[in-house]
C-alpha cells in the first residue's frame, strides 16, 4: 500500500506546487476512491479567491462530493501534503472519509496529533484511519522554501 500512498502524495505535491502561481501556501490534496481513481483535487487558494476556507483539503473534498453526487465519501482516501488544520480535520470527519494520508507535520496548526487530534476523538461519530509522514521531507521542503521567501513579506 505504501507505493500507492507515495503515488497519490506525488499528485498532491503537484497540486501544492500549482498553488505557488497564486502566491498561496503550497499545500495540495487529492481524494481517491477505493480503487485509487482520483475523484477530487485541491490546492490552497485563499489568496487566489480571497476565501479563508479555500484550503486544499476543502476544495478536494468538494470536488469529490460533486463527482459522486454525495457528501458521504465512504471508502475514499484524502491525501494531503500537510497535516490538516481543525477546519479540514472536521470536514473530513463529517464527510466520512475512510482514510487520511498526510505528509508533513504542522506543529503550529495541526489537528491530527500535533496540537489537537480531531480525527481520533472518540466523541465524534466517525474516525478515519490515519497514515502520517508519507513523503514528509519533500512536502516539508516545499513549505520551507515558500516561507523562506515570504516570511519577511507578510
Amino acid at each position: 500500500m505504501q507505493q500507492r500512498y507515495d503515488e497519490w502524495m506525488r499528485l498532491a505535491l503537484d497540486e501544492a506546487r500549482q498553488a505557488l502561481a497564486t502566491d498561496d501556501v503550497p499545500v495540495g490534496a487529492v481524494v481517491v476512491d477505493k480503487d485509487g481513481a482520483v475523484l477530487g483535487r485541491g490546492r490552497n487558494a485563499r489568496e487566489a479567491v480571497t476565501d479563508p476556507t479555500a484550503h486544499a483539503e476543502i476544495l478536494a473534498l468538494r470536488e469529490a462530493a460533486a463527482r459522486l453526487s454525495s457528501w458521504r465519501l465512504d471508502g475514499c482516501t484524502l491525501v494531503v501534503t500537510l497535516e490538516p488544520c481543525t477546519m479540514c480535520a472536521g470536514a473530513l470527519v463529517l464527510a466520512r472519509v475512510s482514510r487520511l494520508v498526510y505528509g508533513a507535520v504542522d506543529e503550529k496548526a495541526g489537528a491530527v496529533g500535533s496540537l489537537w487530534d480531531v480525527v481520533r476523538d472518540r466523541r465524534l461519530n466517525h474516525r478515519p484511519e490515519v497514515v502520517a509522514g508519507v513523503l514528509a521531507d519533500e512536502a516539508a521542503e516545499e513549505l520551507r522554501s515558500f516561507f523562506r521567501t515570504h516570511r519577511n513579506v507578510r
